[in-house]
């Protein structure tokens, strides 16, 4: 009768204590459940801290101040310092491996151009994918290119200097800011458009290039609208065509090239961001939408307007499509025009 009595009070004893566990662990559980919803809000919530922009050239140039500018308002808008990070070198590609190979939770972001399409193409060894390593935020903007010749020079247009470069090959030559750069690769696309020969002439950046060609040591040169104008200013050089779909409203006395009769040479140099591909996507919506917003106010036309640029807002998608688009029609045209970039 005792053993009986204890083993039913050891049983009571035991569902008790069970009892009490159970509860325990449902309080445990209501807390977890009530506190998982605060800790992915906190995850949410971003910007909280200061984020990178990546800028793959020096401090001072166009690009370096366009990308400063945005970033100022980007800051402001979001409500983080957004520190500039130059990093610069191999024609943009220590900055691209930089940015692209950075966390992809939102704090770095890289400011591109029209060179990570064609940095892109040179057939150079690279540490990236720039199509799947990067997800697309935005466009800022595009200006066209010009392709000027010296004001005393007796080409008064771009079809004669297509006749004179098919009748003297390879007599014609040009300058540009290295090889693989987009005044040289640009040049090879008109040449494959002209079907004709020109002579490269690579030299460290466009002034010296510009130099030579005032003093009649070059016949030709393709360079963007900002870079030339001064020259065109001054009576120093005269520009044929506008490279862009359309002409620009800061020398709408230039014809396009398609207008002269080429409309497989158009060129638009743009600027815009991206970020680490696998960025949360609501990220990449947000930043997206910043940017729209500030391309839509005046003080940023006039800014761009400086660089002879107009602004170009639209989709990651938009944007993602024409950076891929470049990349492939530059890499095409290394490879049919042969053109050694090393």
């Amino acid at each position: 009768m005792t053993n009986m009595k204890l083993n039913l009070f050891e049983t009571i004893n035991l569902g008790m204590r069970l009892s009490r566990r159970a509860w325990l662990l449902a309080g445990s559980l209501s807390i977890t459940a009530s506190w998982l919803p605060a800790q992915v809000h906190a995850q949410a919530a971003w910007p909280n801290h200061p984020i990178r922009l990546i800028v793959p050239y020096a401090p001072g140039g166009g690009t370096d101040i366009v990308a400063r500018a945005i970033a100022a308002k980007l800051s402001t808008r979001l409500g983080q310092p957004i520190v500039i990070d130059n990093k610069s070198g191999a024609g943009g590609a220590i900055g691209f491996e930089a940015g692209l190979k950075a966390p992809a939770d939102g704090y770095t972001l890289l400011f591109v151009t029209s060179a990570y399409a064609t940095n892109a193409a040179t057939g150079k060894k690279q540490a990236y994918d720039p199509v799947k390593d990067m997800v697309p935020i935005g466009q800022i903007g595009n200006t066209p290119l010009v392709v000027s010749v010296a004001q005393d020079s007796p080409v008064k247009t771009l079809r004669e200097l297509v006749d004179l470069a098919r009748a003297k090959p390879e007599a014609v030559s040009y300058g540009s800011s290295g090889v693989g750069s987009m005044s040289h690769l640009g040049m090879e696309l008109f040449a494959a458009e002209g079907k004709m020969q020109l002579l490269h002439v690579p030299y460290k950046g466009m002034a010296p290039a510009f130099t030579d060609l005032m003093a009649g040591l070059l016949q030709t040169g393709l360079s963007s609208f900002a870079t030339v104008s001064q020259f065109i200013d001054a009576g120093k050089v005269r520009g044929l065509a506008v490279t862009g779909t359309k002409r620009t409203p800061f020398a709408p006395q230039l014809p396009t090239t398609a207008e002269a009769g080429f409309p497989g040479f158009q060129i638009d140099f743009w600027w815009g961001f991206v970020a680490p591909a696998r960025t949360p996507p609501a990220i990449v919506k947000r930043l997206n939408e910043e940017l729209n917003l500030i391309l839509a106010q005046a003080e940023t036309r006039e800014l761009l307007a400086r660089e002879a640029a107009v602004p170009t807002p639209g989709t990651p998608d938009e944007f993602g499509k024409l950076v891929a688009q470049d990349v492939v029609r530059w890499t095409r045209l290394v490879k049919e025009r042969n053109i050694k970039t090393e």
